[in-house]
């Protein structure tokens, strides 16, 4: 899960999967999407690869980009169900922030 989060906290990597996830492509095509260096996109697929949502595939001279979309899959119903419990944590929080004091409860109240 953490490589996971690390992965996706970063706008460009959430990009590259994406693009991978539309189709194959080199690190040289993705590299010339954004503005930094062919190494720095490199980096970027790495950490993408090392929690496991892509993968790369030499062919010749290219490394082809190509998303894991089950992992893909998986990494999204993890998320859905961190969001499920923290919105039923949430909706908890409201409806004790919602009660009305009960009248035997005398804290905060001038004698």
């Amino acid at each position: 899960m953490d490589r996971l989060f690390h992965a996706l906290a970063d706008a460009t990597r959430r990009d590259i999967l994406r693009r991978s996830v539309a189709g194959e492509l080199s690190v040289s095509q993705l590299a010339e999407a954004y503005p930094m260096s062919f190494a720095a996109v490199q980096k970027h697929v790495a950490v993408l690869e090392r929690a496991g949502l892509v993968g790369k595939e030499r062919r010749g001279r290219e490394q082809l980009v190509r998303a894991d979309r089950e992992a893909v899959r998986r990494a999204r119903e993890a998320l859905d169900r961190l969001e499920e419990l923290w919105r039923g944590r949430v909706d908890r929080m409201s409806a004790l922030l919602a009660e009305e004091p009960h009248e035997n409860d005398t804290r905060g109240r001038d004698g």
